[in-house]
Formats: C-alpha cells, structure tokens, sequence
C-alpha cells in the first residue's frame, strides 16, 4: 500500500499483541518503524520478526506510558530517530476485570493515565510537528467498550469512552484549518492476546488469566491486516471485530 511507503510510523505497546502484529504486518510496506513499549527485550523480539524492511529502518524506544510528565521529551527523541514522523499508532494500553464496588480509585486513575492522558499527552507534543507540515496522521486504538460499556470494565470503558470523545473533538478541530492531520479511531472487538492475563483488578493485582470471550477472539495477525487497511483508507472509525462486537454497536446505536 503507498500510503505506508517511506513514511515514519511510531508505535506505542509494540512488544506483544496488536502492537507486535501491527509492526510485524506494516513491515511489509517499505515504511520505517519506532517501537516503543517498556520491555526492550520483548521489542528487539518484535523487531527481529520485522524481517522485510532493512534493520536500519527499525528503531526501539522503550519507555513507560504512566510516565505521562516525561512523553514531550520522549516524542522529541522519537521524531529524532529519522527527522519526523508521519503515523503515530497510539495502542499502549491496560485493561480491567472487577466489578465497579470492588475497584479502588488509584486503578481508576492508572487506567486513565495509561490509556487516556498518555494518548493525549503524545498528541498534544506531536502537533507542533505536524502543524508545520499540515500533515500526519493520529490512529488512537480505543475498543468496543469505547462505544459500549458492559460490566466488570467501568474504568476500561471510561477511559476508552474519553478518547473517543477527545479525538472527534480534535478531528473537528484540525479539519477546520489543517486538513492534511487526519485522525483514525480503530475500536477492536476480541483478539487473542494477553491483554486479560495483565488487566487490572479491583486491587491494582494482575488478572493473569485469558477469559473465554478473549481465547475466542479474532487471530492478532488477521486484526492487523483489517487494520493496517483501515488507516490506509483514513477511516475516522473502524469497528474490527467478530459479528458479536459489530451487532452489538448496532444494536445500542438503534436500541439503547
């Protein structure tokens, strides 16, 4: 696909999941990759598995998500590694599994500043840049529970919930003076990945179990091809899911 030829795409959560098949499948489209995470190790695993683009056009940069005060001085770093960027997938994140009257606020909080304030803050030191140029383009991995709230996920669901409204409101925005700044929001229905093992519960403690809907989920490397399309038809949103996910938006949409 041209849109990916030669451009600079940056990668938050590339060390395992939709981040690792993303880099993985984009790497077929003679594009050069940041990924960024916090496990160097498991991102230099990523990125042995990026073997169609040369090893020069691939760089890590490692860094923890919850450190929201630190991310303008690693965005400058990043548009350092090749002298801009021109895609920014915003996909770190962290889920949750616990029911509303059992989850303290810090969870809440962390929630909040892993998927919501971190996308912000990398959006708000990524503008400059692209304002200059009137181009780039912001792809923000939200979730169906963006759209649709469902038990045991309250603050998963918030936080998703505050992206979507965040980016339509900067899309609004950017498409009154900069038009060449697009914004995809990509909501992914199940995938099989690790994402439930990590999630937090009500305590703050790690789930460290698959749940079944997850196990059953859609195969990463088939999500990444849906979505790599998607950014490349500059999709304002794209719902990427099995018939379940996809009839469930429908259904609150026409009969919430």
């Amino acid at each position: 696909m041209n849109h990916f030829k030669n451009k600079v795409i940056w990668i938050t959560g590339a060390s395992s999941g939709i981040g690792a098949s993303l880099a993985i499948e984009l790497s077929a489209y003679n594009c050069k990759l940041i990924l960024s995470g916090r496990n160097q190790a498991a991102l230099q695993a990523v990125k042995n598995n990026c073997s169609r683009i040369p090893d020069e056009h691939i760089r890590l940069l490692p860094f923890d998500l919850k450190e929201s005060e630190n991310i303008p001085a690693i965005t400058e770093q990043a548009i350092g590694l090749f002298g801009e960027i021109d895609i920014t997938i915003l996909n770190g994140g962290i889920a949750q599994r616990s029911l509303t009257k059992d989850t303290t606020l810090a969870v809440d909080r962390e929630l909040m500043e892993v998927d919501y304030f971190s996308c912000i803050a990398i959006t708000k030191s990524l503008l400059p840049h692209w304002i200059e140029k009137n181009e780039g383009q912001f792809v923000v991995v939200s979730s169906v529970m963006g759209i649709i709230g469902t038990p045991f996920r309250s603050g998963y669901a918030a936080a998703k919930h505050a992206l979507h409204g965040f980016y339509d409101s900067l899309r609004a925005e950017l498409w009154y003076k900069y038009k060449g700044i697009t914004v995809t929001i990509v909501a992914p229905g199940w995938v099989r990945t690790n994402i439930t093992m990590n999630a937090l519960s009500g305590d703050g403690s790690r789930l460290q179990s698959m749940d079944r809907a997850t196990e059953k989920g859609m195969d990463p490397e088939k999500f990444a091809k849906k979505m790599v399309r998607a950014i490349a038809d500059k999709k304002n949103l794209a719902i990427i899911g099995g018939v379940k996910e996809r009839f469930a938006v429908w259904l609150l949409r026409y009969f919430p």
